[in-house]
């Protein structure tokens, strides 16, 4: 059972990260905050970054607000999956002219320390 509880724990940060970004770039580009198709103005850049890093930390303090145990360990698992999925997203948009390489780079590079920090508040606030 606590491996079950585990695995949802992680599950349901990354759904939350997921779906708040998915939604959040839908709503962007219908109020035309962020034109569809590539994101060569770093304003939008930035801003997509920026969203998503506090999705990523509320998917962390999630994380660890559901782990049945060692809930920093579960956010660190949360944050190497976004890692991970970040490097194959910019291995598989190399080359695609969608935009500036910094953005799937520093998403990459995000994904572990804002996990972590949701992780830490959701600890710290205990």
């Amino acid at each position: 059972m606590l491996i079950l509880r585990s695995f949802g724990s992680v599950l349901a940060g990354f759904i939350v990260i997921v779906l708040l970004s998915t939604l959040t770039d839908q709503i962007m580009h219908a109020t035309g905050i962020i034109p569809d198709g590539p994101m060569w103005n770093p304003w939008h850049n930035a801003l997509a970054l920026f969203y998503r890093c506090v999705f990523a930390v509320g998917g962390g303090w999630l994380t660890a607000r559901l782990a049945p145990r060692n809930p920093m360990r579960h956010v660190v698992i949360l944050g190497v999956i976004g890692t991970l999925l970040g490097v194959l997203g910019v291995v598989a948009t190399a080359g695609m002219e969608l935009g500036p390489r910094w953005y799937p780079i520093a998403l990459a590079i995000s994904a572990l320390p804002t996990c972590w920090l949701g992780g830490w508040l959701q600890q710290r606030k205990g």
